[in-house]
């Protein structure tokens, strides 16, 4: 059953969709993407795709892997980020909260799925971590994103691109970055890990330009503490200080919203 937006409008080259509810945002979201999917792999025979984590994206996840006719087995799934300096089957792991709310649930089973290499290293970053990124680029470019599906954190970050070290032009697609602090203090609030300290300070992420270079781009973005994230993105300037910013200029984008995230940008009557 498809659900009609709130708000339809574009910012830019952006589309925008604001929806009811979490739940609406998840629902509408995961419609496009399986339809997107099916498409694909009517005339392509597989995909490719990069997944986000997070609280934010649990309504989309559970839905989409709920959707029929998706032959799962011809697609291959990749993340985001990871982090560094964290056991690998923690809770917190992102590959391990991929394989709990998505991998596990897929029939038939996915093609593969690619975890981003968090190895668990001493103090500092190691040269295995380097390579780690260098190898996980090449799969990305091995095989090409069709569809992403990203959400946008609480600092305007994309994936672990923190302001104001984000880069629009970066030129490697995975690399090794420090997390700012209301980055660490998002993972903390979000019930990852008991406190600040907890939160490792190092993770590997895949750039901007490795996430927009997907066909397809599916920002989730519900929750009002989003809204001032949300905000800044779509009426700041375009620069790191929003990472998000740059969704405003990816025609092959489409942002989704709910009332609580979009109550800061626009004026939605009840």
């Amino acid at each position: 059953m498809s659900i009609n937006p709130v708000l339809s409008t574009t910012i830019e080259s952006l589309p925008i969709s604001v929806y009811n509810s979490n739940a609406e945002v998840g629902q509408a979201a995961a419609a496009d993407a399986a339809l997107f999917l099916q498409k694909t792999l009517s005339e392509r025979g597989h995909a490719n795709v990069i997944l986000a984590t997070g609280n934010s994206q649990l309504s989309f996840l559970e839905t989409l892997r709920a959707i029929p006719n998706i032959d799962w087995s011809k697609v291959n799934i990749f993340h985001m980020d990871e982090y560094i300096d964290l056991e690998p089957n923690h809770p917190a792991s992102f590959p391990v909260f991929l394989r709990r709310h998505f991998i596990d649930h897929l029939h038939p089973a996915a093609g593969a799925f690619f975890p981003v290499p968090g190895q668990r290293t001493e103090a500092g970053i190691r040269p295995e971590d380097v390579q780690g990124c260098k190898e996980y680029e090449k799969l990305l470019r091995d095989y090409p994103a069709d569809l992403c599906a990203l959400g946008i954190g609480e600092n305007g970050h994309l994936a672990f691109n923190d302001p104001p070290y984000a880069d629009f032009n970066d030129p490697v697609w995975v690399k090794v970055v420090e997390l700012d602090e209301v980055s660490r203090r998002q993972q903390a609030g979000e019930g990852h890990f008991p406190d600040l300290e907890s939160v490792p300070s190092h993770a590997i992420t895949l750039t901007i330009p490795a996430l927009l270079a997907a066909r397809k781009v599916l920002a989730i973005v519900p929750e009002g503490r989003k809204a001032s994230a949300v905000q800044r993105a779509m009426q700041g300037p375009i620069d790191p200080n929003c990472p998000a910013s740059i969704l405003r200029q990816t025609a092959h984008a489409h942002l989704y919203l709910d009332r609580d995230s979009a109550a800061l940008t626009f004026d939605i009557e009840n």
